[in-house]
Protein backbone atom coordinates (compact mmCIF):
# COMPACT_ATOMS: atom_id res chain seq x y z
CA UNK A 1 0.00 0.00 0.00
CA UNK A 2 2.75 2.50 0.84
CA UNK A 3 4.90 1.46 -2.14
CA UNK A 4 4.92 4.79 -3.58
CA UNK A 5 5.37 6.96 -0.41
CA UNK A 6 8.17 4.73 0.38
CA UNK A 7 10.05 5.52 -2.71
CA UNK A 8 9.11 9.04 -2.57
CA UNK A 9 11.06 9.43 0.73
CA UNK A 10 13.87 7.00 -0.16
CA UNK A 11 15.37 9.06 -2.61
CA UNK A 12 14.72 12.35 -0.46
CA UNK A 13 16.61 10.56 2.32
CA UNK A 14 19.25 9.13 0.17
CA UNK A 15 20.23 12.64 -0.62
CA UNK A 16 21.08 13.96 2.77
CA UNK A 17 22.51 10.63 3.87
CA UNK A 18 25.39 11.83 0.87
CA UNK A 19 25.96 15.16 2.93
CA UNK A 20 28.73 15.02 5.37
CA UNK A 21 26.87 18.08 7.01
CA UNK A 22 23.28 19.37 6.83
CA UNK A 23 22.22 23.11 7.08
CA UNK A 24 18.88 24.74 7.64
CA UNK A 25 18.78 25.24 4.12
CA UNK A 26 19.14 21.73 3.58
CA UNK A 27 16.23 20.33 5.89
CA UNK A 28 13.84 22.76 4.84
CA UNK A 29 14.51 21.76 1.33
CA UNK A 30 13.92 17.87 2.31
CA UNK A 31 11.30 18.55 4.13
CA UNK A 32 9.49 20.23 1.46
CA UNK A 33 9.98 17.23 -0.91
CA UNK A 34 8.17 15.25 2.24
CA UNK A 35 5.60 17.60 2.32
CA UNK A 36 4.73 16.93 -1.34
CA UNK A 37 5.38 13.03 -1.01
CA UNK A 38 2.47 13.13 1.74
CA UNK A 39 0.21 15.28 -0.01
CA UNK A 40 0.60 12.93 -3.34
CA UNK A 41 -0.08 9.85 -0.68
CA UNK A 42 -3.62 11.34 -0.22
CA UNK A 43 -2.31 12.35 3.39
CA UNK A 44 -5.00 15.15 4.74
CA UNK A 45 -3.40 18.84 4.63
CA UNK A 46 -3.98 19.50 8.19
CA UNK A 47 -1.73 15.84 9.27
CA UNK A 48 0.61 16.76 6.61
CA UNK A 49 1.38 20.50 8.08
CA UNK A 50 1.20 19.68 12.09
CA UNK A 51 4.06 16.91 10.84
CA UNK A 52 6.05 18.61 8.72
CA UNK A 53 5.91 21.23 11.48
CA UNK A 54 7.11 18.75 14.36
CA UNK A 55 10.04 17.18 12.51
CA UNK A 56 11.29 20.75 11.56
CA UNK A 57 11.26 21.80 15.44
CA UNK A 58 13.89 18.86 16.16
CA UNK A 59 15.72 18.31 12.84
CA UNK A 60 16.92 22.33 13.19
CA UNK A 61 18.43 21.75 16.54
CA UNK A 62 22.00 21.68 16.44
CA UNK A 63 22.50 18.50 18.05
CA UNK A 64 21.09 17.42 14.32
CA UNK A 65 23.16 19.48 12.13
CA UNK A 66 26.70 19.11 13.85
CA UNK A 67 26.06 14.98 14.48
CA UNK A 68 28.73 12.87 12.95
CA UNK A 69 25.08 11.42 10.85
CA UNK A 70 22.81 13.90 10.34
CA UNK A 71 21.30 12.63 7.28
CA UNK A 72 20.71 9.47 9.62
CA UNK A 73 19.49 11.66 12.99
CA UNK A 74 16.71 13.42 10.46
CA UNK A 75 15.76 9.99 9.30
CA UNK A 76 15.23 9.06 12.70
CA UNK A 77 13.40 12.23 13.68
CA UNK A 78 10.46 11.43 10.64
CA UNK A 79 10.54 7.75 11.89
CA UNK A 80 9.56 8.72 15.67
CA UNK A 81 6.99 11.39 14.01
CA UNK A 82 5.72 8.95 11.57
CA UNK A 83 5.13 6.14 14.88
CA UNK A 84 3.35 9.18 16.88
CA UNK A 85 0.56 9.78 13.85
CA UNK A 86 0.38 6.34 13.27
CA UNK A 87 -0.48 5.59 16.75
CA UNK A 88 2.40 4.05 19.04
CA UNK A 89 -0.13 1.92 21.22
CA UNK A 90 -3.94 1.70 21.62
CA UNK A 91 -4.05 4.74 24.06
CA UNK A 92 -1.07 6.45 21.86
CA UNK A 93 1.22 5.06 24.35
CA UNK A 94 4.38 3.12 23.19
CA UNK A 95 4.65 -0.70 24.52
CA UNK A 96 0.66 -0.95 24.14
CA UNK A 97 -0.67 -3.22 21.69
CA UNK A 98 -2.95 -1.66 19.30
CA UNK A 99 -4.54 -4.49 17.64
CA UNK A 100 -5.81 -5.82 20.88
CA UNK A 101 -9.68 -6.16 21.33
CA UNK A 102 -11.47 -5.57 24.21
CA UNK A 103 -13.59 -8.17 25.64
CA UNK A 104 -13.84 -6.98 28.98
CA UNK A 105 -17.04 -7.11 30.89
CA UNK A 106 -19.54 -10.19 31.61
CA UNK A 107 -20.06 -12.36 28.42
CA UNK A 108 -20.50 -11.85 25.82
CA UNK A 109 -19.21 -9.24 25.02
CA UNK A 110 -20.45 -7.64 21.98
CA UNK A 111 -18.38 -6.04 18.77
CA UNK A 112 -20.30 -4.16 16.58
CA UNK A 113 -18.77 -3.14 13.05
CA UNK A 114 -19.92 -0.27 11.26
CA UNK A 115 -19.05 1.28 7.73
CA UNK A 116 -20.30 1.68 4.35
CA UNK A 117 -21.41 -0.45 2.35
CA UNK A 118 -18.51 -2.25 -0.15
CA UNK A 119 -16.05 -1.73 2.48
CA UNK A 120 -15.66 -5.19 3.61
CA UNK A 121 -17.78 -5.41 6.67
CA UNK A 122 -18.71 -9.18 6.25
CA UNK A 123 -15.63 -10.66 5.47
CA UNK A 124 -14.35 -8.63 7.88
CA UNK A 125 -16.56 -10.18 10.88
CA UNK A 126 -15.48 -13.70 9.36
CA UNK A 127 -12.20 -13.07 9.70
CA UNK A 128 -11.78 -11.27 13.11
CA UNK A 129 -14.21 -14.58 14.74
CA UNK A 130 -11.62 -16.68 13.37
CA UNK A 131 -8.19 -14.42 14.90
CA UNK A 132 -10.46 -14.50 17.99
CA UNK A 133 -10.93 -18.30 17.72
CA UNK A 134 -7.46 -19.39 17.12
CA UNK A 135 -5.48 -16.86 18.95
CA UNK A 136 -7.53 -16.06 21.83
CA UNK A 137 -9.44 -19.14 21.94
CA UNK A 138 -13.01 -17.86 22.54
CA UNK A 139 -15.91 -18.72 21.38
CA UNK A 140 -17.81 -16.39 18.98
CA UNK A 141 -21.39 -16.21 17.35
CA UNK A 142 -21.71 -13.80 14.36
CA UNK A 143 -24.84 -12.20 13.49
CA UNK A 144 -25.82 -10.25 10.36
CA UNK A 145 -27.95 -6.89 11.12
CA UNK A 146 -27.89 -6.45 7.28
CA UNK A 147 -31.65 -6.87 5.97
CA UNK A 148 -31.23 -4.27 3.32
CA UNK A 149 -28.35 -5.92 0.74
CA UNK A 150 -29.70 -8.95 -0.96
CA UNK A 151 -27.91 -12.34 0.50
CA UNK A 152 -26.41 -10.00 2.92
CA UNK A 153 -26.92 -12.78 5.57
CA UNK A 154 -26.27 -15.57 3.49
CA UNK A 155 -23.11 -14.42 2.91
CA UNK A 156 -22.23 -14.22 6.39
CA UNK A 157 -23.69 -17.31 7.13
CA UNK A 158 -21.17 -18.98 4.27
CA UNK A 159 -18.40 -17.28 5.86
CA UNK A 160 -19.28 -18.90 9.15
CA UNK A 161 -19.35 -22.26 7.32
CA UNK A 162 -15.58 -21.52 5.83
CA UNK A 163 -14.76 -20.35 9.07
CA UNK A 164 -16.27 -22.97 11.45
CA UNK A 165 -17.62 -20.14 13.29
CA UNK A 166 -21.36 -20.56 14.32
CA UNK A 167 -23.58 -17.37 13.08
CA UNK A 168 -27.47 -16.89 14.24
CA UNK A 169 -29.97 -18.07 11.77
CA UNK A 170 -31.92 -15.27 9.80
CA UNK A 171 -35.97 -14.77 10.45
CA UNK A 172 -37.72 -13.25 7.31
CA UNK A 173 -39.21 -9.93 8.41
CA UNK A 174 -36.92 -9.39 11.85
CA UNK A 175 -35.78 -5.68 11.82
CA UNK A 176 -31.87 -4.80 13.31
CA UNK A 177 -32.54 -4.08 16.41
CA UNK A 178 -34.43 -7.19 17.56
CA UNK A 179 -31.52 -9.10 15.56
CA UNK A 180 -29.11 -7.44 17.82
CA UNK A 181 -31.20 -8.42 20.93
CA UNK A 182 -31.61 -12.03 19.19
CA UNK A 183 -27.50 -12.29 19.10
CA UNK A 184 -27.30 -11.24 22.38
CA UNK A 185 -29.74 -13.48 24.17
CA UNK A 186 -28.29 -16.18 22.18
CA UNK A 187 -24.85 -15.60 23.39
CA UNK A 188 -25.89 -15.37 26.97
CA UNK A 189 -27.45 -18.80 27.06
CA UNK A 190 -25.49 -21.01 25.14
CA UNK A 191 -22.37 -19.98 26.69
CA UNK A 192 -20.50 -17.97 23.97
CA UNK A 193 -17.81 -15.28 24.84
CA UNK A 194 -18.18 -12.96 22.12
CA UNK A 195 -20.80 -12.27 19.59
CA UNK A 196 -20.12 -9.94 16.74
CA UNK A 197 -23.18 -7.83 15.44
CA UNK A 198 -22.64 -7.29 11.30
CA UNK A 199 -24.34 -3.66 11.07
CA UNK A 200 -25.89 -2.81 7.48
CA UNK A 201 -23.87 -0.09 5.21
CA UNK A 202 -25.00 2.65 2.90
CA UNK A 203 -23.11 3.98 -0.68
CA UNK A 204 -23.02 7.26 1.47
CA UNK A 205 -23.70 8.27 5.30
CA UNK A 206 -27.01 9.28 6.04
CA UNK A 207 -29.41 9.83 9.08
CA UNK A 208 -31.64 6.69 8.37
CA UNK A 209 -27.66 4.80 8.84
CA UNK A 210 -26.62 6.20 11.76
CA UNK A 211 -30.08 6.44 13.96
CA UNK A 212 -30.09 2.56 12.69
CA UNK A 213 -26.55 1.86 14.16
CA UNK A 214 -27.03 4.17 17.33
CA UNK A 215 -30.17 2.44 18.77
CA UNK A 216 -28.16 -0.84 18.08
CA UNK A 217 -25.11 0.63 20.02
CA UNK A 218 -27.19 1.42 22.85
CA UNK A 219 -28.79 -1.87 23.06
CA UNK A 220 -26.03 -3.87 22.70
CA UNK A 221 -23.44 -1.53 24.64
CA UNK A 222 -20.44 -3.13 22.48
CA UNK A 223 -16.90 -3.25 24.08
CA UNK A 224 -15.67 -2.56 20.91
CA UNK A 225 -17.15 -0.01 17.74
CA UNK A 226 -14.94 -1.01 14.89
CA UNK A 227 -15.26 1.20 12.08
CA UNK A 228 -14.41 -0.99 8.54
CA UNK A 229 -12.56 1.33 6.20
CA UNK A 230 -11.34 0.64 2.26
CA UNK A 231 -7.75 1.64 2.10
CA UNK A 232 -8.26 3.03 -1.75
CA UNK A 233 -10.92 5.27 -1.49
CA UNK A 234 -8.06 7.64 0.07
CA UNK A 235 -9.28 11.20 1.79
CA UNK A 236 -12.96 10.24 1.71
CA UNK A 237 -12.29 7.09 4.23
CA UNK A 238 -11.34 9.95 6.41
CA UNK A 239 -14.09 12.23 6.69
CA UNK A 240 -16.21 8.71 7.00
CA UNK A 241 -14.16 7.80 10.18
CA UNK A 242 -14.65 11.10 11.73
CA UNK A 243 -18.69 11.10 10.79
CA UNK A 244 -19.07 7.84 12.81
CA UNK A 245 -16.88 8.93 15.36
CA UNK A 246 -18.57 12.33 15.88
CA UNK A 247 -22.26 10.42 15.50
CA UNK A 248 -21.96 6.81 16.96
CA UNK A 249 -18.77 7.02 18.77
CA UNK A 250 -16.04 4.37 17.51
CA UNK A 251 -13.23 2.52 19.44
CA UNK A 252 -10.47 1.19 16.69
CA UNK A 253 -10.33 1.46 12.85
CA UNK A 254 -9.89 -2.16 10.74
CA UNK A 255 -8.33 -0.94 7.07
CA UNK A 256 -9.46 -3.37 4.52
CA UNK A 257 -7.68 -3.97 0.83
CA UNK A 258 -4.12 -2.96 2.26
CA UNK A 259 -2.20 -5.73 0.15
CA UNK A 260 -3.64 -2.81 -2.84
CA UNK A 261 -2.20 -0.12 -5.20
CA UNK A 262 -3.61 2.23 -2.37
CA UNK A 263 -1.57 5.36 -1.45
CA UNK A 264 -1.95 5.19 2.43
CA UNK A 265 -2.74 8.46 3.15
CA UNK A 266 -6.27 7.24 4.96
CA UNK A 267 -4.42 5.24 7.22
CA UNK A 268 -1.65 7.95 8.27
CA UNK A 269 -4.47 10.30 8.25
CA UNK A 270 -7.24 8.53 10.35
CA UNK A 271 -5.26 8.02 13.82
CA UNK A 272 -4.92 12.11 13.53
CA UNK A 273 -7.97 13.14 12.59
CA UNK A 274 -10.12 11.15 14.83
CA UNK A 275 -7.74 10.01 17.62
CA UNK A 276 -8.96 6.23 17.31
CA UNK A 277 -6.25 3.94 17.01
CA UNK A 278 -6.07 1.27 13.86
CA UNK A 279 -6.23 -1.82 15.41
CA UNK A 280 -6.74 -4.22 12.23
CA UNK A 281 -5.71 -4.19 9.05
CA UNK A 282 -6.83 -6.77 6.13
CA UNK A 283 -4.04 -7.92 3.73
CA UNK A 284 -5.52 -10.41 1.54
CA UNK A 285 -9.00 -12.69 0.41
CA UNK A 286 -8.14 -15.25 2.72
CA UNK A 287 -9.94 -15.97 6.24
CA UNK A 288 -6.44 -15.68 8.05
CA UNK A 289 -4.87 -12.68 6.25
CA UNK A 290 -6.02 -10.51 8.78
CA UNK A 291 -2.84 -8.76 10.79
CA UNK A 292 -2.87 -6.77 14.03
CA UNK A 293 -1.57 -2.96 13.26
CA UNK A 294 1.58 -1.91 14.32
CA UNK A 295 2.96 1.69 14.31
CA UNK A 296 6.41 1.09 14.91
CA UNK A 297 6.90 -1.67 12.19
CA UNK A 298 4.28 -0.16 9.28
CA UNK A 299 6.46 3.11 9.63
CA UNK A 300 9.59 0.82 9.11
CA UNK A 301 7.97 0.04 6.39
CA UNK A 302 6.86 3.08 4.93
CA UNK A 303 10.74 4.30 5.36
CA UNK A 304 12.31 1.60 3.84
CA UNK A 305 13.84 -0.55 7.26
CA UNK A 306 11.57 -3.48 6.42
CA UNK A 307 9.71 -5.43 9.41
CA UNK A 308 12.02 -8.60 10.33
CA UNK A 309 9.83 -8.75 13.47
CA UNK A 310 6.69 -9.13 11.35
CA UNK A 311 8.17 -11.54 9.28
CA UNK A 312 9.56 -14.01 12.25
CA UNK A 313 6.09 -13.88 13.52
CA UNK A 314 4.42 -14.81 10.16
CA UNK A 315 6.75 -17.61 10.04
CA UNK A 316 6.21 -19.16 13.47
CA UNK A 317 2.84 -19.13 12.79
CA UNK A 318 3.23 -20.81 9.72
CA UNK A 319 5.86 -23.67 10.38
CA UNK A 320 5.26 -26.18 12.81
CA UNK A 321 8.40 -26.07 15.57
CA UNK A 322 8.17 -30.44 15.49
CA UNK A 323 8.69 -30.03 11.39
CA UNK A 324 11.41 -27.76 11.86
CA UNK A 325 13.72 -29.66 14.02
CA UNK A 326 12.88 -32.97 11.67
CA UNK A 327 14.47 -30.54 8.94
CA UNK A 328 17.20 -29.16 11.15
CA UNK A 329 18.01 -33.00 11.68
CA UNK A 330 18.16 -33.67 8.27
CA UNK A 331 20.02 -30.38 7.36
CA UNK A 332 22.68 -31.77 9.89
CA UNK A 333 23.16 -35.02 8.45
CA UNK A 334 23.24 -33.23 4.57
CA UNK A 335 20.04 -35.33 3.59
CA UNK A 336 18.55 -32.67 2.28
CA UNK A 337 16.17 -34.01 -0.63
CA UNK A 338 13.98 -32.47 -3.75
CA UNK A 339 11.06 -33.50 -1.38
CA UNK A 340 11.99 -30.99 1.62
CA UNK A 341 12.47 -28.53 -0.96
CA UNK A 342 8.87 -28.75 -1.86
CA UNK A 343 7.65 -28.38 1.48
CA UNK A 344 9.71 -25.35 2.18
CA UNK A 345 7.96 -24.18 -0.93
CA UNK A 346 4.62 -25.07 0.44
CA UNK A 347 5.37 -23.11 3.89
CA UNK A 348 6.64 -20.15 1.60
CA UNK A 349 3.25 -20.43 0.12
CA UNK A 350 1.43 -20.18 3.40
CA UNK A 351 2.89 -17.18 4.98
CA UNK A 352 1.17 -15.07 1.61
CA UNK A 353 2.48 -13.55 -1.21
CA UNK A 354 6.39 -13.00 -2.58
CA UNK A 355 5.00 -9.50 -2.48
CA UNK A 356 4.31 -8.86 0.89
CA UNK A 357 7.23 -10.91 2.51
CA UNK A 358 9.81 -9.49 0.13
CA UNK A 359 8.06 -6.13 1.53
CA UNK A 360 8.81 -6.79 5.15
CA UNK A 361 12.62 -7.02 4.13
CA UNK A 362 15.17 -4.00 4.64
CA UNK A 363 16.69 -2.04 1.83
CA UNK A 364 14.36 -4.38 -0.61
CA UNK A 365 12.61 -0.78 -1.98
CA UNK A 366 16.23 0.34 -3.87
CA UNK A 367 15.83 -3.34 -5.65
CA UNK A 368 12.11 -3.77 -6.72
CA UNK A 369 13.33 -3.17 -10.36
CA UNK A 370 16.19 -5.61 -10.20
CA UNK A 371 13.18 -8.00 -8.38
CA UNK A 372 10.69 -7.09 -10.94
CA UNK A 373 13.13 -8.13 -13.49
CA UNK A 374 14.06 -11.68 -11.98
CA UNK A 375 10.25 -12.40 -11.90
CA UNK A 376 10.39 -13.22 -8.22
CA UNK A 377 6.65 -13.91 -7.94
CA UNK A 378 4.41 -16.35 -6.43
CA UNK A 379 3.56 -17.70 -9.96
CA UNK A 380 7.34 -18.63 -10.09
CA UNK A 381 7.24 -20.73 -6.80
CA UNK A 382 4.16 -22.41 -8.15
CA UNK A 383 6.30 -23.19 -11.08
CA UNK A 384 8.99 -24.90 -9.03
CA UNK A 385 6.66 -27.01 -6.65
CA UNK A 386 5.11 -28.45 -9.89
CA UNK A 387 8.40 -29.32 -11.49
CA UNK A 388 9.50 -31.21 -8.02
CA UNK A 389 5.48 -32.81 -7.89
CA UNK A 390 5.84 -33.98 -11.66
CA UNK A 391 9.15 -36.18 -10.49
CA UNK A 392 8.82 -39.60 -9.25
CA UNK A 393 9.11 -40.32 -5.80
CA UNK A 394 12.99 -42.35 -6.90
CA UNK A 395 13.80 -39.01 -8.83
CA UNK A 396 13.04 -36.80 -5.90
CA UNK A 397 15.18 -38.47 -3.15
CA UNK A 398 18.14 -39.82 -5.87
CA UNK A 399 18.23 -36.39 -8.58
CA UNK A 400 21.44 -37.86 -10.31
CA UNK A 401 19.23 -39.82 -11.93
CA UNK A 402 17.64 -37.20 -13.94
CA UNK A 403 18.54 -37.65 -17.77
CA UNK A 404 17.55 -35.62 -20.64
CA UNK A 405 14.85 -38.09 -21.47
CA UNK A 406 13.39 -37.77 -17.64
CA UNK A 407 13.58 -33.52 -17.74
CA UNK A 408 12.14 -33.42 -20.68
CA UNK A 409 9.28 -35.50 -19.51
CA UNK A 410 9.32 -33.81 -15.95
CA UNK A 411 9.22 -30.19 -18.09
CA UNK A 412 5.65 -31.65 -19.99
CA UNK A 413 4.29 -32.97 -16.90
CA UNK A 414 4.62 -29.95 -14.77
CA UNK A 415 3.90 -27.36 -17.71
CA UNK A 416 7.64 -25.56 -18.07
CA UNK A 417 10.31 -26.05 -20.35
CA UNK A 418 13.70 -28.04 -19.64
CA UNK A 419 15.70 -25.09 -18.91
CA UNK A 420 13.41 -24.28 -16.20
CA UNK A 421 14.14 -27.85 -14.52
CA UNK A 422 17.58 -27.26 -14.94
CA UNK A 423 17.79 -24.22 -12.99
CA UNK A 424 15.85 -25.54 -10.42
CA UNK A 425 18.22 -28.66 -9.83
CA UNK A 426 21.04 -25.93 -9.78
CA UNK A 427 19.67 -24.24 -7.26
CA UNK A 428 18.83 -27.71 -5.15
CA UNK A 429 22.81 -28.73 -5.74
CA UNK A 430 23.89 -25.09 -4.09
CA UNK A 431 21.48 -25.87 -1.51
CA UNK A 432 22.48 -28.98 -0.83
CA UNK A 433 26.19 -28.02 -0.66
CA UNK A 434 25.54 -25.31 2.00
CA UNK A 435 23.51 -28.02 3.90
CA UNK A 436 26.51 -30.19 3.15
CA UNK A 437 28.75 -27.90 4.59
CA UNK A 438 26.49 -26.67 7.65
CA UNK A 439 26.52 -30.17 9.21
CA UNK A 440 30.06 -30.48 9.07
CA UNK A 441 30.63 -27.14 10.92
CA UNK A 442 28.04 -28.89 13.55
CA UNK A 443 26.39 -27.21 16.07
CA UNK A 444 28.81 -23.83 15.89
CA UNK A 445 26.48 -23.56 12.15
CA UNK A 446 22.87 -23.49 13.50
CA UNK A 447 21.24 -20.73 15.84
CA UNK A 448 19.93 -21.86 19.14
CA UNK A 449 16.75 -23.74 18.51
CA UNK A 450 17.90 -24.87 14.79
CA UNK A 451 17.64 -21.84 12.79
CA UNK A 452 20.77 -21.07 10.18
CA UNK A 453 23.34 -18.04 10.47
CA UNK A 454 22.95 -15.05 9.97
CA UNK A 455 23.23 -14.50 5.88
CA UNK A 456 22.51 -17.55 5.39
CA UNK A 457 18.60 -18.25 3.16
CA UNK A 458 16.56 -21.15 3.98
CA UNK A 459 15.88 -23.64 1.67
CA UNK A 460 13.84 -22.59 -0.95
CA UNK A 461 13.04 -19.04 0.57
CA UNK A 462 13.44 -17.64 -2.76
CA UNK A 463 14.50 -18.60 -6.40
CA UNK A 464 17.80 -17.46 -7.85
CA UNK A 465 17.74 -14.20 -9.59
CA UNK A 466 18.44 -14.33 -13.42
Amino acid sequence: MFDSLSTRLGDIFDKLTKRGALSDADIDEALREVRVALLEADVALPVVKDFVEGVKQRAQGQDVVRSVTPGQMVIKIVNDHLVEMLGGGADGTPGVDPSAINLTGTPPAAILMVGLQGSGKTTTSAKLALRLKNRDKKKVLMASLDVYRPAAQQQLAVLGEQTQTPTLPSVMGEQPLAIAKRALEKGRLEGFDVVILDTAGRLHIDQELMAEVTAVSAEAKPTETLLVADAMTGQDAVNVAKEFNEKVGISGIVLTRVDGDARGGAALSMRSVTGCPIKLMGVGETMDALEGFQADRIAGRILGMGDIVGLVEKAAETVEQEDAEKLAKKMMKGQFTLEDMAEQFKQLKKMGSMEGLLGMLPGVGKVKKQIAEANIDDKMISRQEAIILSMTKAERRNPKVLNGSRRRRIAAGSGTTVQDVNRLLKQFKQMSLMMKKMGKMGKRGMMPGGGLPPGMMPPGTLPPMR
